[in-house]
């Protein structure tokens, strides 16, 4: 009888624990918590991103210490969500980016105070790996890996890239799936800047955010956490991509950081679906807004987001001290993001209701009048709350006209401090998402007033419109995985064509251009065959530009220690390539779109203004030549008339056109200078960042240009001087 109570114990064991583990992954990836109390749904999370710890800049964590886990110990979220970038990697000059273990022992005490001071233990912290955390990584769970020994996800046996934790309150489950998409081996910066996540991280993902959809009649609300935007995510090897996944399994939001507040404050971007079987083939997006057609008007399942989802960068730590509380109120998802730059927060306050008409989803009153019969606010305070009080201003005159003023009151029972008051929502019924603005204000016992900003609502669902910025449309706006290569082909063209086709005009023409032909017919073509001839006058330097594109499209560009271990490594406009052997076999490239952070910074800023410079020079030359001749052939004594016009013409029209030609050269001799610094920065980071010699391990690129453009200056020069002799 023993024997087959230990063989059905067996038995029960092998039916249910493996196929649960094998689902699951590992034992601490899913996991499932209760939100006990009132409201019964309501749920909220805090996230921090980019703290960037440094050895160099110890007020950071210092700042940590003191601001964050009090805060914690008052807000009580659920979760905290630490987003990548827990340490620095960088040295004081911010050039050599590799692994410090100094930051990450000191990562792991501030993080072991702030939970202590929180009072919220550790299963509710999860921090995830940023391409900072990566920096000189060669493999996971190496000696190089840090994060894999000191990270609080380390600690919990969160040892697996997606890990998901589901809050589940008695009408609802929140569903958060986090996300490392870092590369398994992790470059050095400057080029490791992107995500990358492959196919089996992308099956991953999508098996976590399904995990309820077939097993819960409850509602579930889906956001997912990682560091990288999608902007700055590749696509894995059969051309899948984050936003793929997300769009199909509806998630709800993606918040994420890496690119930190210095590019703007509208760092939100909505994502549609554009109905074809892969989304994210869209290279550009010119403002992050929801478009009306949204949702706005539609009731049917109001849970589902198929047609897109809200992706929200939150800033950083690093310099703006932000700090992000998002909450899930009856499904829908508002948040607040908090400046600690000018100290600690007493008081924190997050409007749930009306949602903010520029980041909502779909909440159309219509569909449940029942739910959206009082405003509701979160209020967070360090010290008890004498009053809160709703405002509600109409902007239409083009000032702000209070038309409802009402005390909110706390909801009786609730393990928050969430306040309500009531509001007849059918009188704020407008086609304008951002006729009506909300405010609330708090005062506490000592007297303190808090207030929010001024936030839009439209309780009909439309979207308010927001507006990017330039830097805010460069970073989230464009696609820069797909965008690499028309960028890079682009440039090589222009550059190709302006010395290659003129040269074959020349060829088949077999005419011979000067800057008379030019003044004589001016155009297009005769100004390009013009310049051409002058520059192919000097040949060293017109087929030594050609030889050096044909070179950077076709042979490595650098020899330097890519990782922080193991043997140097080339880096091609491909990406890099580690092993030594790889020539003999299909090369594996690594970093690749990131290198474009090497790569088209020197073709953009060195190598096409090298060429235009060259170019002028050698126009400049051209024409001041021909004054000089002028000028000489009206001193002698010529017997043919066409002659003296020509050079009393000449002479006349160069006498006003001296001086503006002359400031030409000392323009670009000027703009020379700038090629030789930005060039010589360039050359300089990329020494300090890979350990390589300029002379040794990359000379072609250190070069080149500079002795082009020291040949040009002086032939152009020459031919001057021996003119006028």
């Amino acid at each position: 009888m023993a024997n087959a109570t230990v063989i059905i114990a067996v038995f029960l064991l092998l039916f249910f624990a493996i196929p649960s583990a094998i689902a699951s992954g590992d034992g601490a990836k899913r996991r499932v918590i209760d939100a006990e109390g009132s409201p019964d749904d309501l749920v909220w999370v805090v996230q921090l991103s980019d703290l960037h710890f440094s050895v160099h800049h110890p007020h950071r964590a210092q700042d940590f210490i003191d601001f964050v886990g009090p805060a914690l110990a008052f807000i009580k979220p659920s979760l905290v969500l630490l987003t990548g970038d827990l340490t620095d990697g960088k040295s004081k000059d911010m050039l050599t980016m590799k692994q410090d273990e100094e930051e990450w022992i000191e990562y792991q005490k501030v993080m072991q105070d702030v939970v202590d001071r929180s009072g919220l233990g550790h299963k509710a912290f999860y921090d995830i790996r940023g391409n900072h955390d990566n920096f000189g990584v060669p493999a996971t769970g190496g000696s190089l890996d840090f994060f894999s020994r000191y990270s609080i996800n380390s600690q919990q046996q969160r040892s697996g890239k997606v890990n998901s934790v589901t809050i589940q309150t008695s009408k609802r489950k929140v569903l958060f799936v986090g996300i490392d998409s870092t590369m398994d081996s992790g470059l050095r910066g400057p080029t490791n800047l992107f995500g990358h996540p492959t196919d089996e991280l992308l099956a991953e993902i999508d098996s976590e955010l399904l995990q309820w959809d077939s097993r819960s009649a409850q509602p579930i609300t889906k956001v997912s956490f990682g560091h990288f935007t999608l902007s700055f995510s590749a696509a894995s090897k059969t051309g899948k991509t984050l936003k793929d996944i997300f769009i199909d399994r509806s998630l709800a939001a993606y918040i994420c950081g890496h690119l930190h507040i210095k590019f703007g404050k509208n760092l939100k971007r909505h994502h549609h679906s554009s109905g074809r079987a892969q989304h994210s083939k869209q290279l550009l997006q010119l403002n992050g807004h929801r478009l009306a057609s949204e949702n706005a008007s539609s009731c049917h399942n109001s849970d589902a987001r198929s047609d897109g989802f809200w992706e929200w960068e939150m800033g950083d730590w690093r310099r703006s001290r932000a700090v992000r509380v998002l909450a899930i109120d009856r499904g829908h998802i508002s948040f607040v993001d908090v400046n600690f730059t000018s100290g600690a927060k007493k008081t924190i306050i997050l409007p749930t209701y009306p949602l903010d008409s520029r980041f909502s989803s779909s909440s159309n009153y219509k569909c449940d009048p029942s739910t959206y019969g009082h405003i509701r606010a979160l209020v967070f305070s360090f010290s008890p709350i004498i009053s809160v009080e709703a405002k509600i201003y109409d902007t239409s005159s083009g000032n702000l006209i209070v038309v409802l003023d009402t005390q909110m009151k706390p909801l009786a029972g609730s393990r928050a401090d969430l306040y309500v008051a009531p509001w007849h929502v059918q009188a704020f019924e407008d086609p304008s998402p951002d006729r009506y603005v909300l405010q609330i204000e708090v005062t506490d016992f000592k007297g303190r007033t808090t207030t929010t900003e001024l936030r839009p609502f439209s309780v009909t669902g439309v979207p308010s419109r927001f507006k990017w910025g330039w830097a805010e449309f460069f970073v989230l706006g464009c696609q820069w995985d797909l965008l690499y290569h028309p960028i890079l082909w682009g440039i090589y063209s222009f550059a190709l064509s302006a010395l290659l086709i003129p040269r074959a005009l020349l060829f088949f023409l077999r005419r011979h251009y000067t800057y008379i032909n030019f003044r004589t017919n001016k155009s297009f073509i005769n100004g390009l065959l013009w310049i051409s001839t002058e520059l192919y006058s000097i040949p060293a330097v017109s087929f030594c530009m050609i030889g050096y594109l044909l070179y950077l499209a076709l042979c490595p560009w650098l020899y330097g220690q890519a990782l922080s271990e193991g043997e140097r490594a080339f880096m091609t406009y491909r990406g890099w390539v580690v092993s030594r052997f790889s020539f003999l076999k299909k090369m594996d490239f690594l970093g690749s779109p990131d290198v474009m952070v090497v790569v088209l910074p020197h073709l953009i800023f060195v190598v096409l203004p090298a060429l235009v410079t060259i170019m002028v020079l050698a126009a400049e030359s051209s024409v001041h030549r021909d004054y000089l001749i002028s000028i000489s052939s009206k001193k002698k004594d010529g017997s043919d008339s066409r002659n003296k016009k020509y050079a009393s013409q000449n002479n006349s029209g160069n006498k006003s056109s001296e001086p503006k030609r002359r400031w030409i050269r000392i323009l670009f001799l000027v703009i020379s200078l700038a090629i030789f610094w930005k060039h010589f920065k360039n050359c300089e980071a990329l020494v300090k960042a890979y350990e390589m010699n300029p002379v040794i391990h990359f000379p072609l690129y250190s070069f080149t240009v500079p002795l082009l453009l020291v040949y040009s200056i002086w032939r152009t020069g020459r031919n001057m001087n021996t003119t006028s002799t």
